[in-house]
């Protein structure tokens, strides 16, 4: 600072009080102008009466504030939110209305009343050089006010949002046990706690990391999954997602009147993510169903171990049958090794004809419909139809429930009821 500053100095902060001191006249006046600015810039607030109106003791309790400062010179640093600022913020995330609303506000206020100050310090002091140097620390000084206050609000309003959120979630846990439970519920009630329409169809989904998955937040990763499966259905509506253990959520995803079905086959899953599917089912008996049958489905991918699909749906034929062979894996294995005989292996020569085998039973018996299918010569898939009876050690027509009941446990259980 130059000598010549000291007196600059002095006359700038001596107009800074003098300032401080119109705008204490001012308060009723300015809060009125920025209300009426913020309200119908503020998109959210549009229509709720009793937000609006605290938002105007916000706007009140901050100038108040600031004028405390200009006129008596307190440092910034012991600035703290008013009350009626806090209070809005906090309401704010009761009413789910993002924190963007809450930030505008403090912008929208900054904007008007440094205009406002400019326009009083050009009408107060002739002297150009001291209104500019006011000017300055009026700007810095604000600025610094409304940074130490929003920052304070903010935080405020996110407190009170995960607050919310944790209780919310509470709340959604109980009721989702309720109806997993079967209990009677009301509808409505249930609706309103899950946030989440339970008169419709649903497809349920549990989803869980593996053992060595290494993610630093699991449960993002499993609710990215769900969105994935989300979109692999074709629904656009956001889906009911619960996280009941660090690396195990559960979730129902809403397909309307559709039955939930889509070719699941080419989704591509976070790394380290398995999902388990029920059937689309409708209603709260429909909720609860479907989630019992995606835990079904969650029982035989464990039974399969690292042979089961990343997907594993219970509305896939083979899937349900083999849930059921998966409850007693020692008859399974007897029925496999009984059944099949030398198909029972464990190995690629014998899955590739365990393969053949039962495309050749779904087409009806026809080399031609099989080669088809699996892009093969009839004549190929005659010789490995020949060399499956071989193996097997009797016709195809001797207990071709068993046979194929064999083949769907062995295709969906793999190594686990194979012989090595």
């Amino acid at each position: 600072m130059s000598p010549t500053d000291g007196p600059l100095q002095t006359r700038a902060e001596a107009l800074i009080a003098d300032l401080g001191a119109h705008m204490a006249g001012q308060i009723t006046v300015l809060t009125t102008t920025l209300h009426e600015h913020m309200a119908t810039r503020i998109a959210p607030l549009q229509g709720d009466e009793q937000l609006l109106r605290l938002l105007e003791a916000s706007i009140e309790s901050n100038i108040e504030s600031l004028v405390h400062l200009l006129r008596y010179d307190i440092p910034v640093a012991e600035s703290h939110a008013p009350a009626a600022a806090r209070e809005y913020a906090r309401r704010l995330a009761q009413r789910g209305i993002g924190v963007a609303a809450l930030i505008r506000a403090y912008r929208l206020g900054q904007e008007l009343v440094t205009s406002w100050a400019f326009a009083q310090l050009d009408a107060m002091e002739d002297d150009t050089a001291v209104t500019l140097l006011a000017g300055r620390l009026f700007s810095e000084l604000t600025f610094r006010f409304i940074d130490a206050v929003s920052e304070q609000v903010v935080e405020e309003y996110e407190t009170e949002r995960a607050r919310r959120q944790a209780q919310r979630n509470t709340m959604r846990v109980a009721m989702v046990d309720e109806l997993v439970a079967g209990r009677p519920v009301d509808v409505s009630a249930a609706e309103q706690a899950l946030g989440h329409r339970l008169r419709q169809h649903h497809v349920a989904a549990v989803v869980w990391a593996e053992a060595d998955a290494t993610d630093a937040n699991p449960v993002a990763n499993l609710e990215h999954a769900v969105d994935v499966l989300t979109k692999a259905l074709g629904v656009t509506q956001t889906p009911l997602f619960l996280p009941r253990e660090r690396t195990l959520g559960w979730a129902w995803i809403p397909v309307g009147r559709g039955d939930g079905t889509a070719d699941l086959g080419v989704t591509v899953l976070p790394a380290g993510v398995r999902v388990a599917l029920g059937r689309a089912a409708s209603g709260a008996e429909g909720f609860r169903t479907s989630h019992v049958e995606a835990q079904r489905a969650v029982r035989l991918a464990a039974a399969a171990g690292t042979h089961a699909s990343t997907i594993t749906a219970y509305g896939e034929a083979d899937v349900r049958t083999a849930a059921l062979l998966a409850q007693d894996l020692e008859s399974t294995r007897h029925l496999v090794a009984r059944t099949l005989g030398g198909l029972a292996l464990d190995s690629d020569g014998a899955a590739r004809l365990r393969e053949t085998l039962r495309a050749f039973l779904a087409h009806r018996g026809s080399f031609l419909a099989t080669g088809e299918h699996l892009h093969l010569h009839k004549n190929t898939v005659k010789y490995r139809i020949d060399k499956a009876v071989e193996e097997i050690g009797h016709p195809l027509e001797d207990d071709r429930l068993e046979l194929e009941m064999a083949l769907v446990a062995a295709a969906q259980l793999g190594p686990v009821v194979l012989q090595s």
